[in-house]
């Protein structure tokens, strides 16, 4: 950091104003983010009411997806056989990182772990990314190491140690080793330990590699602890056990003897109805003989922390760096430092962090590589101290709050990656100053939307990055428009300068500019009502005008959000009695058929019907599983009909996840025997063709015959949860939100074909005129008898292009004109399909 020596008068006062300004806006923002610390909903509506997620059956819904993916067993095949699923993005948002590795050369090859999106690596700084991690079943990174005797072989840890934030789910399914940088990977067991703070590998010998587990997150196990492995993975042993609520989430070893190891442990209980971060039995230990035995160091450091941050001086072994949090305020307790190994330790009590409640989220320290006096902390923003930790300035000071991970280059220290919850950044002059490095998939997102005006905008709710849009349909280009943890957004059908944007616990705002601009839009919502984490709101499908917001009880505004009104009781069975639910409503339906028609489904497992716009309301529900109602779809094509999808797992019973009513909810019938035991995050029922699409934990599924049986819509969805879904009609495109990989989205035009009748083609035959041909070209062909047809059109690798004719054909000769003046020269293939089969097919030629 460059340092003014002299300074005069009149400069000090302008650079005091000017920090007293940051600490003032910064304090703002600290109290914001405390009073909205992250909520647990993804676990929540999966746990209730059983308190627990039933891992085993989520690892078996994986392995059934990885199954029907491997074998294409789907009982029917649709356009997705030509269409896969496309990315939207964001490549420029950024998202939750929790581990960065870097090799020694400069400029040096970069490893990202992602919480929920995997490892994406880099050759040229960050201007390209590949992704490594796809072919596995968990996505969800805790750590990573790469050999430094072998930069070929990397060890990789999944399951995110950080303690919930982000609404975490599912931890970790083992330890994971490449030989090859990542190219390739094999599954080295460890399956049980939940989730890995750290890895280490040996310096000289790949072979050796340790891993600190922190155990499952929302429960206590015996597998937390400290695993070892002589044989690069072949067995594991665990060499460090304390207590089946303290596991290790970071480690250090000393550099020239490796034998010499660090494990920071962290007590944590984290129970759906409290939660305890921290205890006697945090504490760091000591093995001088690679494990074998252990010493807990007490000299000097306190009896009882929280999270513990360990990290070595590699240029002075002898020093040791330990961040310490209060195991009951969350609050920096302290940073100590020894100069002897951790025989004894002196409190720095530093200055100049900025400290939040929170500080467990964060909890990491990284010394300098070249100078022992220079080290960096995480706390809300990023901290550097050069005076080896006495007094701390921040660093990085344009990047996104929330750090987790630093990698400095081992041979200049200047040059420094930061990872946090909004993305990847580089400084090159030590975190004076830095740049964000773009291009990586990550972001969580909690729901999308489509604009029906401008289809190419697409619009999400993101954890920790606010509420996203890109006005072109580009992955590159997304721009943030709220802020907060950004969750539902609907753009209005109808005039489209009327955008709802809403953060953590029903923060809804509107913008009446287009998204230039937002202002609060909860007038007349008492705040003492229960709302919930994801809080729902709707536009009324008939007149957009109308909206509907849900807390414990359901308001109406007529006014685009101007003013609410309830028109509801409680329609919940109460508040939580415990932390497993809100208490609150989680969706909300009106019917497209009559706007008087309006369902909700709430946590607890409540379905309420009114038939009269909210005058009088009847619990529908009795016959349904106890469980987090997801989605609640009163049917487009037929007034009587009521869809209903939940979350949860079966836990032995035959009770399912997506239910039809044919009568307004007074009677339910399961239509989701053929899915796995997987929650259902969202529903979607389509106009017309009544097309079912359910997203779940594994990925998007559909039906065509309305539920009877289901299967994995088309490949190219990496392995997450799929949160939201929302669908374009007009244009029949589905758009899916991943929580850690963006916004997908598939174009199901061409409608759904049976090409396992492909084979069963008779005697019509498609004939074109000219071929090749410029400008248009003269399809013909004849029926043997009247029949429904279709005709589309395909590029050679199977992506749909156009639809030239759909509809009722009388038996005879038929010609069709195609108009080519909307597509570029090349070869296309047209099909014709009679009553669901491919009838014929022909090659054309545009020059």
């Amino acid at each position: 950091m460059k340092r003014i020596k002299i300074f005069s008068l009149l400069s000090l006062l302008v650079f005091s104003a000017i920090l007293a300004f940051y600490f003032i806006n910064h304090n703002l923002h600290q109290r914001k983010r405390e009073k909205f610390l992250p909520g647990d909903q993804l676990f929540m509506q999966r746990a209730f009411p059983y308190n627990s997620v039933r891992l085993n059956a989520y690892e078996d819904a994986l392995k059934y997806e990885a199954h029907t993916l491997l074998t294409e067993n789907k009982s029917t095949n649709p356009a997705f056989a030509m269409n896969p699923w496309e990315f939207c993005g964001p490549t420029n948002i950024g998202g939750r990182i929790t581990d960065i590795e870097i090799t020694n050369a400069m400029p040096p090859i970069i490893y990202v772990a992602a919480a929920s999106g995997g490892i994406f690596k880099s050759t040229d700084e960050g201007a390209h990314w590949s992704s490594l991690f796809d072919a596995q079943t968990n996505l969800s990174i805790g750590d990573m190491a790469i050999a430094p005797s072998n930069e070929q072989i990397i060890y990789c840890g999944t399951g995110e140690a950080n303690a919930g934030g982000g609404s975490l789910a599912y931890d970790g399914n083992g330890v994971y080793k490449s030989n090859d940088a990542g190219d390739s990977w094999q599954h080295l067991g460890l399956e049980d330990i939940g989730s890995v703070g750290k890895v280490l590998v040996h310096p000289k010998n790949p072979d050796i590699c340790y891993v600190g587990a922190m155990g499952f997150l929302f429960q206590n196990s015996p597998e937390r602890g400290v695993y070892k492995t002589n044989n690069g993975g072949a067995d594991w042993n665990k060499i460090l056990f304390i207590n089946d609520s303290t596991g290790i989430i970071d480690m250090a070893m000393h550099p020239t003897m490796p034998d010499t190891i660090y494990a920071a442990a962290w007590q944590r209980i984290r129970k759906v109805d409290r939660r305890s971060y921290g205890g006697p039995s945090s504490g760091i230990y000591r093995s001088f003989d690679g494990g074998q035995n252990w010493e807990e160091l007490k000299n000097g450091l306190p009896i009882s922390a929280g999270r513990i941050g360990i990290a070595i001086a590699p240029s002075n072994p002898q020093r040791i760096f330990a961040f310490y949090t209060h195991p009951l305020t969350g609050y920096i307790l302290n940073v100590y430092r020894s100069n002897d190994c951790g025989d004894s330790w002196v409190a720095m009590n530093p200055n100049g962090i900025w400290d939040v409640s929170y500080t467990w989220w964060f909890g990491k320290i990284f010394v300098d590589p070249i100078d022992e006096d220079i080290v960096y902390l995480t706390s809300i923003d990023m901290f550097k101290s050069i005076d080896g930790g006495a007094n701390w300035g921040w660093v990085f000071h344009n990047a996104h709050v929330d750090p987790h991970a630093l990698a400095i280059h081992p041979n200049d220290h200047n040059y420094v990656l930061l990872g946090n919850d909004g993305g990847l950044y580089l400084s090159e002059d030590g975190g004076t100053s830095s740049e964000k490095l773009n291009g990586l998939p990550i972001t969580q997102f909690y729901t999308c939307a489509v604009d029906a005006s401008n289809p190419e905008r697409l619009y999400g709710g993101a954890q920790d990055n606010g509420t996203n849009r890109t006005m072109t349909g580009s992955a590159d280009d997304w721009q943030q428009i709220n802020g907060g943890d950004g969750f539902r957004v609907w753009v209005d059908p109808t005039d489209n300068n009327y955008i709802y944007a809403e953060s953590q616990y029903g923060a809804l705002r509107r913008s009446i500019n287009g998204g230039q601009s937002f202002s609060s839009a909860l007038a007349g919502i008492d705040n003492t009502d229960r709302k919930n984490w994801n809080t729902p709101f709707i536009l009324d499908p008939l007149n957009p005008e109308v909206l509907y917001y849900g807390t414990n009880r359901l308001y109406q505004s007529t006014n685009r959000a101007e003013s609410w009104e309830a028109i509801s009781p409680d329609l919940t069975t109460g508040p939580s009695q415990m932390n497993i639910t809100y208490g609150t409503i989680t969706t909300i339906s009106v019917s497209p058929l009559d706007p008087q028609l309006i369902y909700v489904g709430t946590d607890d497992g409540n379905i309420q019907q009114s038939s009269n716009g909210g005058d009088s309301w009847t619990l529908v529900s009795e016959m349904l599983p106890l469980r987090w109602i997801t989605a609640v779809q009163a049917s487009p094509n037929d007034e009587a009909v009521v869809y209903a999808s939940l979350s949860g797992f079966r836990y032995g019973t035959n009770s399912g996840h997506i239910y039809k009513s044919n009568n307004r909810g007074a009677y339910w019938v399961d239509i989701s025997q053929s899915l796995p035991d997987v929650p259902v995050n969202d529903l979607i029922v389509t106009e017309t063709e009544a097309w079912l699409f359910a997203a779940t934990d594994i990925g998007v599924f559909y039906s065509l015959d309305d539920g009877t049986n289901w299967d994995l819509l088309s490949s190219g969805l990496p392995n997450v949860v799929i949160t939201d879904l929302d669908w374009f009609e007009k244009e029949k495109t589905l758009i899916a939100a991943t929580y850690g990989r963006g916004i997908y989205k598939i174009s199901l035009q061409g409608g759904w074909v049976d090409i396992s009748k492909a084979g069963t083609e008779n005697s019509v035959q498609l004939s074109a005129v000219p071929n090749p041909f410029r400008d248009h070209v003269q399809l013909q062909f004849s029926l043997p008898e009247n029949a429904y047809c279709e005709i589309h059109v395909f590029d050679t690798q199977g992506n749909f292009v156009k639809i030239l004719y759909k509809g009722m054909l009388q038996k005879g000769i038929h010609q069709i004109k195609m108009n080519a003046n909307d597509i570029p020269a090349a070869v296309y293939i047209c099909k014709l399909i009679s009553d669901g089969k491919v009838a014929s097919s022909i090659k054309l030629m545009k020059q």
